[in-house]
């Protein structure tokens, strides 16, 4: 069972998801997995992991340090990092006039041509641009071709011929 250790005195123990023993120790993974790109960590997960989880996910969420959200396909909660570093100021007139605009009844074309009189170029989807890497060629390897072996077991059955058929006598 992947969630059961056994211990070098022979005895069995729990073994969490992660090992995370208090709030700090949170949040460095938290931190951790949004530098590396990872995403979140399932909510669940941290609760098995994390002695009184429920409180300190909830002071850290009120604190604003971690973010939770309910994936809509299984309700699961995932927790993530909440980098202030991000954080940008907007300037309210520009909010101001962009909550003005609606395009509720315009389709992408409608948009797309608006803009295209305008003067305003629309971004078009580049998609992830995959590098072609040349695939190395596996060096061929020479292998000097073996001479049949002579079957020293069997030199007392075996008997030689000549190119004319006639046995040869040893």
């Amino acid at each position: 069972n992947p969630k059961i250790e056994v211990t070098p005195e022979m005895t069995y123990l729990f073994k969490p998801p992660y090992k995370i023993m208090n709030r700090k120790e949170l949040l460095k993974l938290l931190k951790r997995k949004d530098l590396k790109g990872e995403g979140g960590v399932m909510y669940d997960d941290i609760m098995e992991s994390l002695p009184k989880a429920e409180k300190i996910i909830q002071n850290l969420t009120t604190d604003g340090k971690i973010i939770q959200i309910q994936r809509p396909c299984d309700k699961k909660r995932v927790l993530y990092f909440y980098d202030h570093t991000t954080d940008i100021e907007i300037d309210g007139e520009f909010v101001k006039q962009w909550r003005s605009i609606s395009v509720d009844g315009l389709d992408t074309q409608k948009i797309e041509d608006y803009l295209d009189k305008q003067g305003i170029r629309s971004m078009q989807d580049q998609g992830i641009r995959r590098v072609a890497v040349p695939k190395r060629k596996k060096a061929s390897v020479n292998r000097k071709k073996k001479a049949p072996k002579d079957n020293e077991h069997l030199a007392d059955v075996l008997e030689d011929y000549d190119e004319k058929g006639a046995k040869v006598e040893r």
